[in-house]
């Protein structure tokens, strides 16, 4: 079956073990993607009228991987694991079976920056639009670590470039984890750190995150194989897409108020 596509190359999803120790090839992509984060808003911080301090960055950056981690879990039971954790509502704790929604972890990392500009005296966009660069590159390494472990893959396919994963059959696969990790990762990073190399009202630099996240992530689902236990709703959209349509809209309806209320060059 496999004769005309590429084989999945079967990589150890343990970087290094040593002992009882074991690190991942998953969780060192998360420690990879807050060390960008901090070396790039650092790089920010450090420039002339930036109205930011390295120990402001420090926190700031705890907040939102707090965010992160309980929003993506919380938000991976509760949109994708509902009626298991209504059997067992332990479920939400039992992380090592692993389990995160982005879309739970970006609302973490809301709930996060409104704490964080509330506790420094800071307006929420003022610090959205500080954050919003940051994030892609996590994202796109993320993704590289559902590809190693071999999780995440796309729908059947017969075009070339077509995989065989070991957790998906026999069948060949978009290798999807390499979409998004174009698109939601490499491609948004650059498009939202160009387009901060100009002064932007305050709300356009976190807009066009969630817009470009949102459109690049219901694109890209379309090529994802669906969760087995939900499927496609109505036989055509599924959940990812369900979750990311408000994003796109809420993205697009924030960058035309920031652009018709705000004043320009407010932006961090």
């Amino acid at each position: 079956m496999s004769q005309g596509f590429i084989t999945f190359p079967n990589i150890d999803p343990v970087l290094i073990e040593i002992g009882p120790l074991a690190i991942r090839w998953y969780g060192m992509m998360y420690l990879l993607g807050f060390v960008f984060a901090m070396w790039l808003a650092n790089r920010r911080a450090d420039k002339p009228g930036s109205g930011w301090t390295r120990d402001q960055v420090s926190d700031l950056l705890f907040a939102g991987f707090l965010g992160v981690v309980l929003g993506g879990r919380i938000g991976y039971v509760l949109f994708y694991n509902f009626p298991l954790f209504l059997d067992n509502p332990l479920y939400l704790f039992k992380v090592w079976t692993g389990g995160m929604s982005f879309h739970g972890g970006l609302l973490g990392v809301i709930a996060a920056l409104f704490w964080y500009a509330r506790k420094h005296n800071r307006t929420f966009f003022n610090v959205a639009d500080f954050v919003a660069p940051l994030v892609p590159f996590g994202l796109a390494v993320g993704r590289l670590g559902n590809f190693i472990n071999g999780e995440l893959w796309g729908r059947v396919t017969d075009v070339p470039w077509a995989m065989i994963f070991p957790t998906g059959g026999d069948l060949p696969r978009h290798p999807s984890q390499l979409y998004q990790f174009f698109m939601e990762g490499f491609l948004l990073l650059i498009i939202l750190n160009v387009f901060i190399r100009k002064p932007r009202p305050a709300g356009a630099v976190s807009g066009l995150f969630l817009f470009g996240y949102g459109v690049f992530r219901f694109i890209a689902e379309y090529f994802r194989e669906p969760d087995a236990h939900l499927g496609l709703f109505a036989g055509w959209i599924s959940m990812g897409q369900i979750l990311s349509l408000p994003m796109v809209i809420g993205g697009a309806l924030m960058m035309l108020w920031a652009y018709k209320y705000q004043p320009k060059g407010k932006t961090a």
